[in-house]
């Protein structure tokens, strides 16, 4: 009980260090031996507890990328009006955790087959994108893009890889929604039919 208190403690000290920092690059994580990730999923609750369940991942903060306004609200993002995704941050330790897991991590957590959001959730801001952070991380995902058409043949595979563009941490109240809202977030999480188009999806 006391070495998990000591884990969540200094998990919470690095969120918070991260937040402070706004930093979008692998090149500045926690520190100069961690890397970071970024993903956009639909809903960004729900892209948080997959990652967070893995070993050798640090934090995952959930936030906006890709747009064209400076410090958007979640509120303008969900409206579609900055052109930002509901993106997740992912700091991770290399020697602990590759990116190619975390690419399966991700690809089994979305519907690759839809071009018009993710699940419930409508528009471009909820579109399922990989943002790449430097040139391996692009090659890792074009690659793994290539793994997946072969193996869900029938259909077109439409998940985007971008180039990753500034990061914004979403407010307060959106980060570890999924461990402050246990009941409200599973809720959303069946109403939404996430886990049954995974499932059919993936044959899980």
């Amino acid at each position: 009980m006391k070495i998990k208190f000591l884990k969540a403690f200094f998990k919470v000290l690095l969120v918070n260090s991260l937040l402070l920092s706004g930093s979008s690059s692998a090149k500045q994580g926690a520190d100069k031996n961690m890397a970071v990730a970024m993903f956009a999923g639909g809903c960004f609750w729900c892209m948080e507890p997959p990652f967070d369940a893995l070993t050798g991942v640090i934090s995952t903060i959930s936030g906006y990328t890709g747009g064209h306004t400076e410090n958007p609200t979640y509120k303008e993002v969900s409206n579609g009006k900055t052109g930002h995704s509901e993106a997740g941050q992912v700091t991770y330790d290399p020697a602990m955790m590759s990116y190619e897991t975390l690419l399966e991590v991700f690809w089994h957590n979305i519907d690759p087959f839809d071009e018009k959001g993710e699940f419930c959730d409508r528009g471009d801001q909820y579109k399922a994108t990989i943002f790449y952070l430097d040139e391996q991380q692009k090659n890792l995902a074009e690659a793994s893009k290539v793994v997946m058409e072969k193996r869900l043949l029938d259909k077109v595979i439409v998940t985007s890889i971008k180039p990753a563009g500034k990061f914004y941490p979403a407010e307060d109240n959106h980060q570890n929604y999924y461990l402050k809202h246990p009941i409200l977030y599973e809720f959303y999480r069946f109403t939404c039919g996430r886990d049954r188009r995974l499932n059919k999806i993936w044959n899980e």
